[in-house]
């Protein structure tokens, strides 16, 4: 199968290409993010191969490309100024959503939902989780859910360090909706190490603030490629996930992978993604530094639960099981005959 994909989610893309595909990532000028092409910071394999627009119309005029996964609506656009082809018109296509929406989830509708080939089925909407799929409006469109694919890692939990863990990404502009109040709200009590993109702005918030937590949290806060970040967290007695609104964050699914226990809130898919003897989840701060000061106190407890986290996560979200998915899904598109416009 030979499958068009923007590279714009780097460790979902970084499962999708391990499987049994031949992908082509565009590639542009100083790789802005619509041709950012092949991953610098994740190992893609050789069937990976970035491709110019001028060398993306020559591959479809030469039939060499099956199906195309698009990503953000402006792909749509992109796809025909840079090929010729309409998605679900000229080529087979289907729409992963990652997200769950941004805006009030009873009245958003999907921005694809009512272009013709979304509306009629020809182009399904692939959602991530099913509660994003429950949360977007998309009208008549065909729809599916394909959960994450995780390898498993290279490393192992050890719980070695008495300190809760968490990956957020922006923890400053994303502030609540990252929950990064929260956060900040456990390691009042609790030594907490955050991982992530723009940590370092959050030392700054905290420094400038007057933070109780500024001067404890400062040394802790780490920016790492991914085999660095599964390393360190491997070393976390808990994991945290903080998040009030998301869609499902890799990095909990990773972290569980490792083995980490895990403390979350109730909402959008943790409630699936974590099961009790995984983890506690908790609207109430409290109940999170009171299990987290537990598994401290009681590194045979935290492991039991991480236990659990770890095979439940290669059980639900195998990377077997996310490649069968996709291939079925795929094979399907690309075989079915596209309806005359």
């Amino acid at each position: 199968m030979r499958v068009l994909l923007w590279h714009v989610h780097g460790s979902w893309a970084t499962s999708f290409v391990a499987g049994p595909f031949d992908v082509v990532v565009p590639v542009l000028p100083g790789r802005p993010a619509d041709g950012l092409g092949r991953a610098r910071t994740w190992d893609w394999p050789p069937t990976v191969r970035e491709s110019s627009p001028a060398e993306l119309r020559a591959a479809f005029d030469d039939g060499e490309i099956d199906v195309v996964v698009l990503q953000r609506p402006a792909e749509v656009e992109l796809l025909e100024r840079w090929t010729g082809r309409r998605a679900g018109v000229d080529v087979p296509a289907v729409y992963l959503e990652h997200n769950a929406p941004t805006d009030h989830a009873a009245r958003s509708r999907h921005p694809l939902a009512d272009l013709d080939a979304v509306a009629d089925g020809t182009v399904p909407v692939v959602h991530v989780t099913a509660f994003n799929r429950l949360m977007w409006d998309c009208g008549d469109a065909r729809t599916e859910v394909i959960d994450h694919g995780i390898a498993d890692p290279q490393v192992r939990w050890t719980g070695d360090r008495p300190h809760v863990a968490a990956v957020v990404n922006e923890p400053v502009r994303r502030w609540r909706v990252a929950g990064t109040d929260v956060l900040l709200r456990v390691a009042r009590d609790v030594p907490l190490e955050v991982y992530g993109m723009g940590t370092a702005q959050l030392g700054e918030h905290l420094s400038a603030t007057g933070s109780p937590v500024a001067a404890a949290s400062a040394q802790r806060l780490h920016d790492l490629s991914q085999g660095e970040l599964h390393a360190a967290l491997a070393g976390a007695r808990a994991y945290l996930h903080p998040y009030r609104w998301t869609s499902l964050g890799l990095s909990l699914l990773e972290a569980m992978a490792l083995g980490l226990p895990v403390l979350a809130l109730p909402v959008t898919e943790a409630p699936v993604a974590v099961p009790p003897e995984a983890g506690v989840l908790s609207a109430d701060p409290d109940v999170l530094v009171a299990t987290a000061q537990r598994w401290l106190a009681d590194p045979a407890e935290a492991a039991a639960y991480g236990k659990a986290a770890r095979d439940h996560v290669l059980s639900r979200y195998s990377l077997a099981r996310f490649h069968e998915r996709w291939s079925a899904l795929l094979a399907d598109i690309a075989d079915r005959p596209l309806p005359r416009r």
